[in-house]
């Protein structure tokens, strides 16, 4: 999928599948791209490597036989990190921390060119496969707003009806904390969770575009994308590897036990 492709899909609330990295390692995520995944997000907030990494690995997700282009979830709402990633070939960003309307145009400015924005040229990587001028970039280009907050979910509709906005992106471990959980997976915020999940949804679906959720598995995913999410990713490498790690462990210390 061409990044041109993967935003008119977005855009279009078409259902996408991700996964999730926050290693650097692009080997693996080279192997990663290669699955069938329609995109690879890299996380550069809570992600364990700086730019070089970032750019290591979104040249790692464009591997031949790639399926997938890359996002990246930058560390703030600010001009300078989204421009980096962008710059770097990211096919899009994933923004955390948006509370309002306003701070969603700030990162739609960030991301377009003028005059529909306030994106400095100088497209490094990017003029290779995503533009070089500004209108082709536009066309394959995404911004995502992450909803995550208590005041987020409060202005959910102002935040999705921000014009130029693709999409929006459930935190789910800050928005349950946010809700009054004790941890980020707190069961006794079920029903809140899952009501707030439905006013995202609802208001991405009314505004006509993307809506995203984070998830652990592959099953919540498919369970998220039944229930009326466009895009689902799935997390991620580092949890992923220590899982199968310890199954196999666990499975060489059982008696009688075959691998």
């Amino acid at each position: 999928m061409t990044p041109a492709e993967f935003t008119a899909a977005l855009r279009a609330r078409e259902r996408l599948l991700g996964y999730w990295c926050l290693l650097d390692a692009p080997v693996a995520t080279e192997r990663i791209a290669r699955l069938g995944y329609d995109y690879v997000a890299l996380d550069a907030q809570h992600g364990l490597f700086g730019y070089s990494g970032m750019l290591n690995n979104l040249l790692a997700v464009d591997c031949q036989g790639s399926t997938a282009v890359g996002l990246v979830r930058v560390e703030g709402n600010d001009p300078a990190p989204i421009g980096r990633a962008l710059d770097a070939g990211a096919t899009g960003v994933i923004v955390p921390l948006v509370d309002t309307a306003a701070q969603a145009a700030e990162a739609v400015a960030a991301v377009r060119y003028p005059p529909l924005g306030r994106r400095s040229y100088g497209p490094m990587r990017s003029a290779l496969r995503i533009g070089p001028n500004p209108a082709e970039t536009h066309d394959a280009t995404v911004v995502l707003a992450m909803i995550e907050t208590a005041e987020g979910l409060a202005n959910v509709e102002e935040i999705c009806a921000t014009p130029g906005l693709d999409g929006v992106y459930v935190g789910p471990s800050d928005l349950r904390i946010a809700l009054g959980g004790a941890t980020s997976t707190d069961p006794a915020l079920a029903d809140a969770f899952e009501a707030a999940l439905v006013a995202v949804r609802e208001a991405a679906a009314s505004a006509g575009i993307a809506a995203g959720i984070h998830n652990p598995d592959g099953t919540s995913a498919a369970k998220r994308l039944d229930e009326g999410f466009t895009f689902a990713t799935v997390a991620c490498d580092l949890v992923h590897l220590e899982q199968s790690a310890r199954h196999h462990l666990d499975s060489a210390r059982t008696p009688g036990a075959t691998l």
